[in-house]
């Protein structure tokens, strides 16, 4: 039995090994004993150092405090490098757990970081600098961590990833547009073909 308690007020603190740590939720839960229920708190924490690695933890204490610290200590173990080209993802990734799909594209350079919740913690804490995420399924914040996690460790190298294919590394490279700017493109692209054929 759980009862969640309100969003919790941004902890954002950076150690001496130069990794931020920032709290994504904190719930109240109860264990049902003979006497009665015991009440504790289980604390969602993620890790990263803001360059390429990030991780997230989870702890269960009888105060927020020490909740904080045993999740904060079990995302610096469970840590994973993210691959990245130019401040984005190579290759756009869906990451599934339970019901929580979280569906990441890369984005152009200047664009940030289109994303809601947790994830937008995760990838701000990873170093990822654009990026257009979706979440789909549950709204649960450990669930929609876990998702993204998953997503997060399918990715490799553009250069792995083209030999994985069988293709060139540019070949592979993709960048998310938007719909406007697909028509732009679409229009410029046409009015080309107009011109050449009048020079004909």
């Amino acid at each position: 039995m759980s009862k969640e308690t309100k969003e919790p007020r941004k902890v954002d603190e950076r150690d001496n090994d130069g990794l931020q740590d920032r709290v994504v939720h904190i719930a109240r839960v109860a264990k049902v004993v003979k006497g009665g229920r015991r009440f504790s708190f289980s604390a969602l924490v993620v890790v990263g150092d803001g360059r390429e690695k990030v991780g997230f933890g989870l702890g269960k204490a009888s105060e927020v405090p020490d909740a904080i610290r045993k999740a904060s200590e079990q995302a610096k173990k469970n840590m994973t490098k993210i691959p990245m080209v130019d401040g984005t993802i190579p290759f756009d990734v869906t990451g599934k757990f339970g019901s929580a799909r979280v569906i990441m594209f890369p984005a152009k350079k200047g664009k940030g970081i289109i994303a809601g919740g947790a994830v937008r913690i995760l990838v701000e804490l990873g170093g990822v600098q654009d990026i257009i995420c979706k979440v789909h399924g549950t709204k649960n914040h450990q669930n929609v961590v876990r998702a993204a996690m998953d997503g997060l460790k399918q990715l490799m190298l553009p250069e792995q990833y083209a030999a994985y294919r069988g293709k060139v590394a540019e070949e592979t490279r993709q960048i998310r547009q938007s719909k406007s700017e697909i028509r732009r493109s679409t229009k410029v692209a046409a009015s080309k073909s107009g011109t050449a054929k009048a020079k004909k």
